[in-house]
């Protein structure tokens, strides 16, 4: 992922709030362990809600290094739907799954961090 300079500094700020927040880059997540706990928060790439998909929210979450999947159940969405359709700097908690190339963050909780962002503006590419 090819990041302008002026992300690398909003990142690095950010970087330490983040981590204040026990949230995991998505270059850490590739040494954590398949059915591990983890947190993660990145820019809120995308959304899709396939109709094929049972209800299922797949969200692509963006930071520093590159991207996270995030797999949100429907009960959690419609739990969590505002912060699922609002946040711009999305934190998930939930439990990571990786086997082989498949990588994925089971979402469990969702927070909305988009103060942290402090009017940058973001937009994300939603799919339904």
């Amino acid at each position: 992922m090819s990041v302008p300079p002026s992300a690398h500094i909003r990142w690095r700020l950010l970087r330490g709030e983040l981590k204040a927040r026990r949230c995991r880059s998505s270059r850490e997540l590739l040494e954590v362990e398949h059915g591990r706990p983890v947190s993660v928060a990145g820019l809120v790439t995308g959304r899709q809600r396939p109709g094929t998909a049972s209800g299922v929210t797949f969200v692509t979450l963006e930071d520093e290094f590159g991207n996270v999947n995030v797999i949100v159940w429907r009960d959690l969405a419609e739990r969590q739907r505002k912060v699922l359709v609002g946040s711009q700097l999305l934190k998930v908690d939930g439990r990571w799954e990786s086997q082989g190339e498949v990588r994925h963050l089971i979402a469990g909780r969702m927070s909305d961090l988009s103060e942290l962002l402090d009017g940058m503006s973001i937009r994300s590419r939603d799919f339904h």
